[in-house]
Formats: C-alpha cells, structure tokens, sequence
C-alpha cells in the first residue's frame, strides 16, 4: 500500500468509525482533493467505491485491516503526522466527536512512532485523544452498519447535490 492510498484509507476510515459518514466529512475530502496533490495519483471514486464495498460486508475486518497497515507501513515523521491531521480533521469535520471516534483515533495513535510530546507541540488541544482509555478492546466495535455509495463530483456544489438526491 502506497503512502497516499494509506492516507485515503484513513480519512475514510475516520468517516466510517462511528456509523455514519457525515456529508461534512466527505466536503473535507472534497476539499484536499482540490486544493492539495495528496491523491492526484489515485483514482479516489474508484477507491472508495471498494471501501465502501468492503465495509459493508464487514466493518470490523476493514478497519482491522487498516489498523494493520498503519501498522506495518514504515511511514516517516512526517508522514505520520500528516495522517495524524487527517485523521483530526475527518474526525471534526461534522463539530461533533463521539466517543468512537476517540477510541479509534487511539488504535491508530499506539501504532504509530510518534509521541504524545510530538503530536502535542502540534495538537495542544488534543489531549484528550491521547489520555489512556480504560476499556480499549482490540477490534473496533461495529453494529452491522451498511453506507451508501459515496460520490465526490468535483463539479458540483455538495449542497446542491444532496438537493438534487433529495428530489429524487
């Protein structure tokens, strides 16, 4: 796995971790497509359309599987931190950060090299996603949630676009 793929999976994994993928979550994803290089190599519909696919039919295999690669991938400092903040940003897209959302952020957090001090000096208002938990089981807990296909057309504007679904 690629270093843009891993971080593709991250954010998408951040959207999904509490059950639901907030339209805030994906204008977020929006955004860095358009306003950064992080995955001008990927074809992310494609990408996602399989993530979505995985996830529904197993939630707990995918994320594991991702935690997995977090794990293995030799990523820099650098590159940690990078998926760090996009791991917060996705998290805090929709101004709401449910407990799931911590609890995964903290399996993704003890797989990585960086320190708390690190992450902190960047992050000083993130304490609370590196406090110790005190019921951390190994797989993400995962009720038999099932997304819908998730479309990121870059030519229209998101709000128009659920307007339009809405209609339908």
């Amino acid at each position: 796995m690629n270093n843009q793929d891993l971080l593709l999976k991250t954010i998408f994994a951040c959207m999904a971790c509490d059950g639901d993928i907030a339209p805030e979550e994906i204008q977020v994803l929006r955004e860095l497509i358009t306003n950064t290089d992080l995955f001008n190599e990927l074809d992310v519909e494609v990408i996602l359309k399989k993530y979505v696919d995985s996830i529904n039919q197993d939630g707990v295999s995918f994320l594991n599987k991702y935690l997995s690669d977090v794990a293995e991938d030799a990523l820099s400092k650098e590159e940690q931190m990078c998926l760090v903040d996009l791991a917060f940003k996705t998290i805090e897209a929709d101004k709401r950060i449910e407990y799931s959302e911590v609890k995964f952020f903290k399996k993704i957090r003890v797989r990585l090299s960086l320190t708390d001090e690190e992450i902190l000096a960047k992050y000083p208002d993130k304490e609370d996603f590196l406090l110790p938990d005190i019921n951390v089981a190994d797989d993400p807990e995962w009720n038999n949630v099932t997304f819908a296909e998730i479309t990121l057309s870059l030519d229209k504007d998101p709000q128009s676009a659920d307007k339009e679904q809405e209609a339908e």
